[in-house]
């Protein structure tokens, strides 16, 4: 995938990583357009091909009261005010076959859940919406068996996709990274790593997701070093508040030092 074929991306260097990052969800116009402000600015100062990451609804949830969108199409067209404002690209996570139509008439990049990866109509839609597709590798699954979702795409003529390692289960409550996927799944495509996702701990008996923010630096460091062509990154002014996944999002305000750290290390495994 060239990344230069997304439109609006900047800083297309083949040496730095891109990095997709956002708010879990779309709360409101006004926090999504304060965290890209700060985002592109950052990114913008450091030469990180960026895409802005936010759903517009969030269909798997724990529990049937949990916080799952402000309206599909309200969300959107914050995502669309997000992208035409700063003149970045957008992605969101897409849940049923008749959100491709509809997702892919406001976003750039339209992502498939890790638990959804292997729903081959969702996939198929995705694909022939011609955005690029970005695929989350499922908790259950092995690298290797992604490039079957990898196929699902490309056989859709669509060349455009992406794979996303997000952990695997571990025991009832835990994901853990294995660093030894990035290098294999690199063979079927470009590959991020969702640093966020990775520190989750799923299934908690109060039917909230629990997680382990303060290992982000270290896993992210660990990606870089091993090859991940991207960065996936949920971030939040106020994360304690944050309507869905606040316990393992980065605090916006720790954002630039770590992604000042991520383009040192990149550098240096350049030069090796």
């Amino acid at each position: 995938m060239k990344l230069e074929l997304i439109p609006k991306i900047k800083h297309t260097n083949a040496n730095n990583f891109f990095l997709l990052a956002g708010p879990c969800a779309i709360e409101s116009e006004e926090m999504a357009v304060q965290i890209a402000e700060k985002i592109v600015r950052i990114t913008d100062k450091l030469e990180i091909p960026f895409i802005f990451k936010g759903s517009f609804k969030k269909a798997n949830r724990s529990r049937i009261d949990s916080f799952t969108g402000i309206g599909d199409e309200k969300a959107l067209k914050i995502l669309r005010k997000v992208s035409e404002t700063f003149d970045v690209p957008t992605v969101t996570d897409i849940h049923e076959v008749s959100d491709a139509a509809m997702a892919a008439e406001y976003v750039d990049v339209l992502q498939i859940p890790a638990f959804l990866v292997r729903q081959t109509d969702l996939v198929v839609a995705a694909a022939k919406t011609g955005k690029v597709v970005n695929l989350k590798k499922g908790q259950f699954m092995s690298p290797e068996s992604m490039k079957h979702a990898v196929t699902k795409v490309t056989d859709c003529n669509n060349e455009q996709v992406l794979i996303t390692d997000r952990g695997t289960m571990f025991g009832y409550q835990d994901m853990i990274v294995d660093f030894r996927g990035i290098p294999t799944m690199k063979q079927y495509a470009p590959v991020v790593l969702d640093v966020t996702h990775s520190l989750q701990q799923p299934n908690q008996s109060a039917g909230v997701t629990g997680g382990r923010p303060e290992m982000i630096s270290t896993i992210a460091r660990a990606g870089i070093a091993t090859g991940a062509d991207g960065i996936f990154i949920e971030t939040h002014f106020d994360p304690a508040n944050a309507k869905s996944d606040g316990a393992n999002m980065l605090n916006l305000n720790l954002l630039e030092k770590l992604l000042t750290d991520l383009v040192a290390i990149r550098k240096t495994i350049n030069h090796l």
